[in-house]
């Protein structure tokens, strides 16, 4: 086992293995980067919301797919039907903060199970029903690269390159707006088209994570590497780029262990490692780790009994 994922490590497990190890890596170099700005933006249970109300967009997708005679799991189609579901999740969170004056977090919390709900009588529908191949669907829940294609793969690889691109162009926008709104409208910056980027970019990491790590374990993704590397730094450049590559090495870590562990599915694996890196820097990160604090603890009550 041990030389099937040093194998798996160095790429050459296979053409498509490689390609789904470094589809996951990308995707996790891109959701950890999009979460550093997300969680500093306090839009972490929107990403959530965001997520579950994929299901009944992928669920509509297939049955129009199949219904016209095409394959109801090609993945482009079900991404555009999570990602119209998506949207009208937002619209209808936005909606209800703004009419009812609901708290964010109530108001995350009926879209969220609202949309989940659906999504799971649809697609139980779908297993009744003797249309198209519906085997497979249910791996969008936890993710499954297992049947993942090639073209698939490159989708998800090209896709996780793009939205590194465009976090790269909007980085200094999406920082100010995150760090002081006020400011940044004072500076020239429209911080409702900066928020609206974020939540793109955000729900792109989604989109795209579906396949790999789910649409229940994509949060974790996106959130847990934003919060190990804040215990490390609290400058945003270095905050993003530690964040992405914790989400790259879980990808590329989680996708080679599901690849030589078949049995293993691939999301639940690397939000495992995300957070096994989390614990880790709670206990040893330098200022904020809790060794460090407590030797800090040490160190002052020993100057005092001195």
């Amino acid at each position: 086992m041990t030389a099937e994922l040093l194998q798996a490590l160095l790429f050459q497990g296979g053409y498509n293995a490689a390609l789904v190890s470094l589809g996951a890596a990308l995707l996790g170099l891109a959701a950890g980067s999009v979460g550093a700005f997300t969680t500093l933006r306090r839009r972490a249970l929107t990403s959530d919301a965001m997520a579950h109300a994929t299901l009944p967009g992928i669920g509509l997708a297939f049955l129009a797919m199949a219904a016209f005679g095409g394959d109801g799991r090609n993945l482009a189609g079900l991404l555009i039907g999570a990602g119209l579901s998506a949207a009208l999740g937002l619209y209808w969170l936005q909606r209800l903060t703004d009419i009812t004056r609901l708290p964010e977090d109530a108001a995350t919390g009926a879209i969220l199970s609202t949309f989940y709900g659906a999504g799971i009588v649809i697609l139980t529908v779908i297993q009744n029903l003797s249309l198209g191949r519906p085997a497979g669907l249910e791996g969008f829940l936890l993710g499954s690269t297992a049947g993942m294609l090639k073209s698939d793969a490159i989708l998800i690889a090209g896709g996780g390159a793009m939205i590194l691109t465009l976090l790269l162009i909007l980085r200094r926008v999406l920082a100010m707006t995150a760090f002081d709104p006020g400011h940044a409208r004072l500076m020239g910056i429209n911080t409702r088209a900066a928020d609206v980027a974020l939540l793109l970019l955000t729900l792109a990491c989604v989109l795209l994570g579906l396949r790999v790590v789910g649409l229940i374990l994509i949060v974790a993704l996106l959130i847990t590497p934003a919060l190990t590397a804040r215990l490390w730094s609290d400058r945003i450049g270095v905050v993003a780029l530690l964040a992405g590559g914790i989400g790259a090495v879980a990808g590329h870590l989680g996708a080679s262990l599901s690849l030589v562990l078949p049995d293993l599915p691939t999301g639940p694996a690397i939000v495992l490692i995300t957070f096994t890196a989390f614990i880790l820097s709670a206990l040893f990160a330098p200022g904020r780790g809790l060794i460090a604090r407590a030797l800090a603890r040490a160190r002052q009550a020993s100057l005092v009994r001195t």
